[in-house]
């Protein structure tokens, strides 16, 4: 069915290492197919899909329809991949410079769904109808209820930090709160001094990360920010630099800290726990010779586990047992490559293919084992990979528009 010639804009959110070498367990080598490219443009409906979460009875508003694609073929270029979600293996959304498109056969066809000014710069999907989108330096909100067939402006984003709905009115970015689908946000009280964004899992779980003299803290809330209790306190010989935080539970919180950078390489670790702080595993401790010691790993171990390459890729938790993470390595002929844990972070697994592109690489799973992986570059093509083992075996399902 052709887009109206008018659609109203629902925004979707979404949303190294020393060396080049893998370390770690492997599952082995990983051969990438290339199948024949699809266009940028498809005609394919978005299809409904089961809701991921529950939702509620809240009223979104209907926003502001906004002008969007027409009856005819979408002309708009799709470069430079910005943003991308999963509704589920098959359907999602994937943004750029002033348009949101949408696929229902894993990325082998797009579909433009919405055209206009700015970058997207998150998107999120709640299930395959129901969708927003950050775009353009102001952060305008977009969203949808209709899988994208029309989309409306709903209100503006408080921040830059991660966003997610947990139902179709309520939604968390930093600790900006909403019960009305983006219209009106408040913000919860955080502890002074932090590092990076704070996250909240609900109106009532929340995590954050503060930097002392020669220490580091993670700090968490369970009465939506009115107190805070730390919850895991490490010696930190290196400068926290920022902080990355998601959640898959009540009590699950996975802490990525980032640390000093040098020679395209940046020191990073990450930290997991399921029981709400009691107990923490060590899931990645990636010192570099440029970056310094991991934050909270003491100089000179260089035993914990390792993510490949040299600066940290987008983290991606799947549930309080799975988690992907893209490794990059700017100084390798192909940069990018992504590891993975299926047990808490007891163990961590490299997976043996690596990719091009010298941009900033996306990373999108529906579950332990379907995924997307989108890479960017200045000079070259934007090119999506899917996975349906995991990450052991990816394929090239499509090749984006050209950069002018």
């Amino acid at each position: 069915m052709m887009l109206k010639k008018y659609v109203p804009i629902l925004a979707l959110a979404v949303m190294t290492l020393t060396g080049c070498e893998s370390s770690g367990t492997t599952n082995g080598a990983v051969n990438v197919s290339d199948p024949p490219q699809s266009t940028a443009a498809a005609t394919s409906q978005p299809t409904e899909q089961p809701t991921a979460q529950p939702t509620d009875t809240t009223t979104t508003p209907s926003g502001t329809p906004v002008a969007g694609t027409s009856d005819k073929p979408s002309k708009v270029a799709m470069t430079g991949v910005t943003a991308v979600r999963l509704a589920d293996a098959k359907s999602g959304w994937i943004g750029g410079n002033g348009w949101i498109a949408h696929t229902d056969d894993s990325g082998a066809k797009w579909q433009v769904q919405y055209e206009g000014k700015g970058d997207v710069k998150q998107l999120f999907a709640l299930n395959g109808k129901e969708a927003w989108a950050s775009v353009g330096t102001e952060g305008s909100l977009l969203s949808t209820q209709d899988g994208g067939q029309h989309w409306a402006s709903v209100g503006k984003m408080p921040n830059t930090a991660f966003f997610h709905f947990v139902s179709k009115g309520e939604a968390f970015s930093g600790n900006a709160h909403t019960v009305d689908g983006g219209a009106k946000w408040t913000n919860m009280p955080i502890p002074e001094g932090i590092t990076g964004d704070p996250y909240f899992h609900d109106a009532s779980n929340g995590w954050a990360v503060k930097q002392g003299k020669g220490t580091v803290e993670v700090v968490r809330t369970q009465d939506g920010g009115k107190s805070w209790k730390t919850v895991m306190s490490r010696n930190n010989a290196a400068n926290l630099t920022g902080a990355v935080i998601r959640s898959a539970g009540a009590n699950d919180a996975w802490i990525e800290l980032i640390g000093e950078s040098g020679m395209t390489q940046t020191s990073y670790s990450l930290f997991h726990t399921k029981d709400g702080g009691k107990t923490w595993q060590t899931v990645l401790a990636n010192s570099t010779a440029g970056g310094g010691p991991a934050p909270g790993i003491a100089a000179g171990d260089t035993a914990g586990p390792k993510n490949t390459g040299s600066k940290p890729g987008p983290l991606y938790v799947v549930s309080p047992d799975v988690a992907f993470m893209g490794g990059q390595c700017p100084s390798c002929d192909k940069p990018n490559s992504v590891g993975w844990t299926k047990d808490g972070g007891k163990t961590w697994v490299n997976g043996k293919e690596t990719f091009t592109g010298y941009g900033e690489l996306l990373l999108g799973m529906a579950d332990a084992n379907q995924g997307w992986l989108i890479t960017n570059d200045n000079e070259q093509p934007s090119v999506m990979y899917t996975t349906g083992t995991g990450g052991v075996n990816w394929t090239k399902v499509h090749t984006f528009d050209a950069p002018k």
